[in-house]
């Protein structure tokens, strides 16, 4: 399997202690996602985020709508976690998230391990779905410093 990996990181003037708990509510996602995703829960809010816990979603790209279900595979209140695709459009998705106080605010940090299914002809769509992921990681930096900074 061709794995690969995104990395993004933000500085927001936010104390770790008020910015976390934001992520640490699973409705917050949808806030975050790109609209033209057509984001929905199949699972029942609010969700008791923990080691474990099960997230199912729907989702639409390209007018294509596809399920995607994720568990929480780390739960380190105020420092990370991480979510990895059970079911859904990647043969592996692994993502990181962690969270780390400065003098300044907090430094978030995202990091994305995925691969496509179908290999190896799937790898012919990697750049497209590269580009695809930077876009919705923009986007979500940009909702972000919006919710916590009132700026885009």
């Amino acid at each position: 399997m061709i794995s690969h990996r995104l990395c993004r990181r933000q500085i927001l003037s936010v104390p770790r202690k008020d910015l976390f708990p934001f992520f640490a509510d699973a409705g917050n996602l949808a806030r975050i996602t790109p609209p033209e995703l057509r984001f929905r829960f199949v699972t029942e809010l609010p969700i008791e985020m923990c080691e474990g816990a099960l997230i199912e979603y729907r989702l639409s790209l390209f007018g294509v709508p596809f399920g995607w279900q994720t568990r929480i595979t780390l739960w380190e209140p105020d420092e990370s976690f991480v979510d990895e695709q059970i079911r859904g459009p990647y043969a592996r998705w692994v993502h990181t998230h962690r969270f780390r106080e400065l003098e300044v605010g907090t430094e978030m940090q995202d990091e994305v391990e995925w691969a496509l299914p179908l290999q190896p002809l799937g790898e012919l769509a990697a750049p497209l779905v590269r580009r695809q992921l930077e876009r919705i990681f923009d986007y979500r930096a940009r909702a972000i410093r919006g919710i916590f900074l009132g700026v885009e």
